[in-house]
């Protein structure tokens, strides 16, 4: 399957999901508020293709094809007025994402799949702003994207089937597997289970127990996962994780997910992770 793909975001999700689209053979418009969030997405996808020329995974012919595909803008109605599929990839908020389906209801294509990629938020308080609730579905891609193999789809209130089908099809077409959340609660299956894991692996650090590293060793050796909760949590953004937290605890209102004060603390001190130098671990 290919076609006209606009992605809406182009941070680290939305550039990964562009090139992954453009290697696959789509049209890719990659879209963001200003030219230098744009420039920036852009620079993260040449040099994240130029990362597997270097290790012969692909040819410089095939990077330099799907930089071909790439096209960007700042103006939303252009990116997204052709396009077969949208995907959101917008920051982690309610009213942020209703605001950009909002222009999607009115600017795109009858026929065009309305996708989000959500880690928290249930998809059906986003279709809930447009007058097609039919035509919106969650495609929660993984990151880094091109590493990560994974796509979960998950279907809201309204979600058809015919919808679920292409978003399938689009998603498979960039070489993931996929799985289908059929009822839309706030983190569905993935981020419902790391973020559990993830609070309570900070309460225990937290309260003297054990420190990160031996924690992570411990999921490692004795649970067999390939990287830690706290160590995925520094990957992921701890600022990313607090605000999954809070969503699933605002929805479901089970304590479990009630986010712990150093997660608090840390997002305010800007100790995000990777991306900040300094999260769970210092890097």
């Amino acid at each position: 399957m290919t076609g006209r793909l606009a992605v809406v975001g182009a941070g680290l999700m939305g550039s990964g999901i562009a090139q992954e689209a453009a290697r696959a053979g789509w049209q890719v418009t990659l879209r963001d508020l200003d030219t230098p969030a744009v420039d920036r997405g852009l620079a993260a996808i040449r040099g994240s293709l130029d990362r597997f020329v270097t290790k012969e995974r692909i040819t410089a012919a095939d990077a330099a094809d799907a930089l071909g595909r790439i096209t960007t803008t700042t103006d939303l109605a252009d990116a997204v007025a052709d396009a077969d599929v949208v995907v959101e990839a917008v920051f982690e908020r309610l009213d942020v994402k209703q605001d950009v389906f909002r222009t999607l209801d009115r600017v795109c294509k009858p026929a065009a799949v309305l996708a989000t990629n959500t880690s928290a938020i249930p998809v059906t308080q986003i279709a809930a702003v447009t007058s097609r609730p039919e035509s919106v579905i969650g495609t929660h891609f993984f990151s880094p994207v091109p590493m990560m193999p994974l796509c979960e789809l998950v279907r809201g209130h309204r979600t058809s089937d015919a919808t679920l089908a292409t978003a399938r099809a689009f998603a498979e077409a960039l070489g993931k597997t996929c799985i289908v959340v059929e009822r839309d609660i706030a983190g569905f299956v993935t981020t419902r289970l790391i973020t559990a894991l993830v609070v309570e692996a900070v309460k225990l650090v937290e309260s003297g127990v054990v420190s990160a590293a031996d924690l992570d060793t411990a999921c490692r050796l004795g649970f067999g996962h390939a990287m830690g909760p706290l160590a995925t949590a520094d990957l992921t953004g701890v600022d990313v994780l607090l605000h999954a937290a809070r969503n699933i605890h605002t929805d479901s209102g089970d304590p479990k997910f009630f986010p712990p004060e150093l997660m608090q603390r840390m997002v305010v001190a800007g100790e995000l992770g990777r991306k900040s130098g300094k999260g769970f671990y210092d890097y």
